[in-house]
């Protein structure tokens, strides 16, 4: 029975090592991105720190309407995000005359604010398409989840003393060492590395497993949305123009209907047209389940229409889960715990992919395989954070008024972190890892430099400082990477494998 459960057991370390190399890279920059994202409005704001006045959500909506009445043209749609604590602009998107903008639009004047930039939209976005085209990104993200999930289990499976690996450590022990910190980073927030990834997966059922909405609707799109937004109106437009009615009335009495809960979206169909609607959502801030009614209004009359308060059960579920993924409702303890549980799980992830190699340098000489995939690991798990610093530099550095400005960030964003994977492909490792670490090191110095790093705001000096200690505790590990160049190589004595 013994010789089952080790059988077994092997079996579970080999998939789960397996798993976790097939989109490894996909997968620690999904991390990596989702980390980032916990903090998504204080990104977004330390990226337009011009703005720094406030308003109530009520308030901000209605001045950011009333400009968009005056300087937009032939229009379907505004959608609106009204602030909150945490975000003091109203983010919005709309089409003007057939070109779809994206906007911060201040609270106090409603125009856009003046630095253009998605902020952290871009890591949000990155986090679940890849910068890749709908619905391939998608596609890839949740089968990169589910390797996360397969690789979960097997790890869990795997492991012989689980909670014994939560306390041990020993350093420059070669593989026993990358051992030791793979599996306490795994472990130690295992619940919310199985929590975050499971829920991940369910925010994209509907794309990866489409067929029972197909079997209950067929393509009948709008009838699903009908149902799972009963308060929602689709009307099409009829060309006859019409003024868009007060809103403040229907705000208020929204927020009514939501039992006083803060506005949160905004989304006006047709505006300017007699079928025009305004269907108005609470704010998620206060409940764990996301999206939990709506009210709509006439567009041109200011009439109620419907409204609709969310009480199914199976859809309340759904809710509650996707709320979890999100964390919109986490107040700041909670967070912090969300960030901290996602770099664990984005260095368990890097920790596994260098364990892979040097296990196997241990044994024997690498393959060419191994050796490839040693100095991608390079280039990826010290390229992708230099593109993200390298996109908060870019915010700073790039004129304001530019054309297109928040597609020159993404662009510098992505071509550092491509030049980075270049540079770790074309190096020697002894040489790669102390250039690209130390670089990364400056670029996060650089960007809280730039931030500026004596910046007053709470959200503004928490991420200097975040970015500065980041730069900080590189240091070490950069100068320790030069010794080691500098240390004349020894021979390796193989070793026997180290269980799982």
């Amino acid at each position: 029975m013994s010789a089952v459960r080790e059988g077994a057991r092997q079996a579970m370390a080999w998939l789960h090592g397996w798993t976790g190399l097939l989109l490894g890279h996909i997968l620690f920059i999904m991390c990596l991105t989702g980390t980032l994202t916990v903090f998504k409005p204080e990104i977004s704001r330390w990226m337009r720190s011009e703005t720094s006045a406030a308003a109530s959500p009520t308030a901000a909506i209605i001045t950011a309407t009333n400009w968009l009445q005056r300087n937009t043209g032939k229009t379907t749609g505004w959608y609106l995000t009204a602030p909150d604590d945490r975000s003091t602009m109203v983010e919005g998107s709309y089409d003007n005359d057939g070109a779809f903008l994206t906007r911060a639009f201040d609270p106090l004047t409603g125009a856009p604010v003046v630095r253009e930039t998605l902020g952290g939209e871009f890591f949000y976005r990155l986090h679940f398409e890849l910068e890749l085209p709908y619905p391939w990104g998608r596609l890839l993200a949740s089968l990169a989840a589910m390797l996360m999930l397969v690789g979960l289990v097997t790890g869990i499976i795997a492991h012989k003393r689980i909670l014994k690996d939560i306390f041990t450590f020993r350093p420059a022990k070669g593989q026993r060492s990358w051992l030791d910190g793979h599996n306490a980073l795994g472990v130690l927030a295992m619940p919310f590395h199985i929590m975050i990834t499971f829920t991940g997966l369910i925010t994209l059922a509907s794309l990866n497993m489409p067929w029972g909405i197909t079997a209950g609707y067929g393509q009948n799109v709008e009838a699903l949305f009908a149902d799972l937004a009963p308060g929602a109106v689709d009307r099409e437009a009829t060309g006859e123009k019409s003024p868009l009615a007060p809103i403040a009335p229907m705000l208020t009495q929204a927020q009514q209907q939501f039992g006083g809960t803060p506005i949160g979206r905004v989304y006006i169909f047709n505006p300017g047209d007699r079928n025009a609607v305004v269907t108005i959502y609470p704010t998620d801030r206060n409940a764990i389940g996301y999206m939990p009614g709506e009210v709509s209004f006439d567009g041109s009359t200011g009439q109620l229409l419907k409204g609709w308060t969310e009480h199914r059960l199976g859809l309340r579920s759904y809710q509650t889960i996707y709320g979890l993924h999100m964390a919109r409702f986490a107040p700041s303890v909670t967070r912090w715990l969300y960030f901290l549980g996602g770099a664990m799980l984005t260095m368990a992830i890097a920790t596994g992919m260098q364990l892979w190699v040097v296990k196997r340098r241990e044994r024997a000489p690498l393959s060419v395989g191994n050796r490839l995939l040693e100095r991608l690991n390079i280039g990826v798990i010290a390229g992708v954070p230099i593109g993200a610093a390298a996109y908060l530099i870019a915010n700073r550095l790039i004129p304001v008024g530019l054309i297109d400005r928040p597609a020159l960030e993404v662009s510098v964003a992505l071509w550092s972190a491509g030049a980075a994977v270049v540079i770790g492909m074309v190096l020697r490792p002894t040489l790669g890892w102390p250039l690209l670490l130390g670089t990364l090191a400056l670029t996060c110095a650089a960007a809280a430099a730039l931030g500026p790093i004596w910046a007053s705001h709470g959200a503004m000096l928490a991420i200097n400082l975040m970015l500065v200690a980041f730069a900080l505790a590189l240091v070490p590990v950069v100068r320790r990477q030069v010794r080691k160049r500098r240390t004349p190589a020894t021979p390796t004595r193989r070793r026997r494998a180290v269980p799982a």
